[in-house]
């Protein structure tokens, strides 16, 4: 039995799909976004048009900016020859938060998976492997998860890289 309208349902049950909140989450939040309609509903509203619209993933790295090239790839602030590799852009986020690492990143879109199915060929490996080619990368830091998955990912791209010419790991 519905409680609310066929609308407010469906937006329930697509904000439970996010990560970390299931349905009694995912009312709660719906219920605080309409009645703070005018301060909280339509400005995020407003700001996910907006993100839709205008957020792109980076060509280079695989961030989320409203440029491609990214913000990142594009400074001259950051170090050229330094290389972050990530599982995902939360990672890389989560790296620029604590404004440490000066270099810049690679997105692989996720780690090898037997389980899940994820095979080399589903991640962003060979744009890795294109851009040590063409930019001058001296250093590689692979900033992977440190499960059974993440050190299978890590042993196989260090096993692609140490097959470089250009790279000695």
């Amino acid at each position: 039995m519905d409680m609310a309208g066929q609308d407010i349902e469906k937006l329930i049950k697509l904000v439970s799909k996010l990560p970390s909140l299931g349905t009694r989450s995912a009312r709660r939040i719906v219920l605080q976004l309409l009645k703070k309609r005018e301060n909280l509903l339509m400005p995020l509203i407003d700001a996910m048009q907006n993100v839709a619209d205008n957020v792109q993933t980076c060509e280079i790295c695989g961030n989320f900016d409203t440029t491609s090239p990214c913000s990142i790839c594009a400074s001259e602030l950051r170090e050229n020859g330094i290389l972050c590799v990530v599982q995902d852009v939360a990672d890389l986020w989560a790296m620029e938060r604590v404004s440490f690492f000066k270099g810049k990143y690679h997105v692989l879109g996720g780690i090898l998976s037997a389980l899940d199915g994820i095979t080399p060929e589903d991640l962003n490996i060979e744009q890795l492997i294109a851009r040590i080619g063409q930019e001058d990368i001296k250093e590689v830091i692979l900033a992977l998860p440190a499960t059974v998955d993440g050190q299978i990912t890590a042993h196989y791209l260090v096993s692609r890289l140490k097959g470089l010419s250009l790279i000695h790991i």
